[in-house]
């Protein structure tokens, strides 16, 4: 809000499901650079659609350091993957936030299910559908956890066995 001079930013931020112009383009509805020239319109005169994306990615509360190792010690017996709603700005920047805390994100997660990309987002049944069809297993071979009670729900009444945890615990 104060480096761009957006005041809309609370109609479009959620911690789990995005509004507005930040769902459009998680569901891949707009680009990137549409949602830049639609934040800039309303942001102050001077800002650049650089100072938008660097803005975006400091909301990102990050990845707990713990999770590294644990994510580690699981694809050491278990195929994982990531099925996240994101978009076009953070996505690059994945394997970046992933290595900070010890993770080689290409090389750990067999596939990543981003909702852009997918043009669908958690917790619509769509997406856990194209998850299931795309993995190839059957549904009681695999198991969702997720921070968002929504998504659990979503994922469950598409058919994949699923787990809801608190993020301010220790997963």
């Amino acid at each position: 809000r104060q480096d761009l001079g957006y005041e809309k930013i609370d109609d479009i931020l959620d911690p789990c499901h995005q509004k507005g112009i930040v769902g459009d383009m998680e569901e891949g509805m707009i680009s990137a650079e549409a949602f830049r020239a639609e934040v800039l319109k309303d942001a102050r005169p001077d800002a650049r659609p650089e100072e938008v994306d660097a803005a975006f990615m400091r909301i990102l509360s990050g990845i707990p350091a713990y999770k590294g190792p644990l994510l580690n010690h699981l694809a050491e017996s278990y195929d994982v993957y990531i099925l996240s709603n994101n978009n076009p700005i953070v996505a690059p920047h994945m394997p970046e936030l992933f290595a900070g805390v010890g993770v080689d994100y290409k090389n750990l997660f067999k596939k990543s299910f981003l909702s852009f990309e997918m043009k669908a987002l958690k917790p619509s049944e769509s997406f856990y559908k194209t998850v299931l069809e795309q993995i190839g297993l059957p549904a009681d071979q695999l198991l969702f956890i997720d921070d968002s009670q929504k998504n659990v729900e979503g994922a469950i009444a598409a058919g994949l066995p699923s787990v809801y945890y608190d993020p301010s615990t220790d997963l």
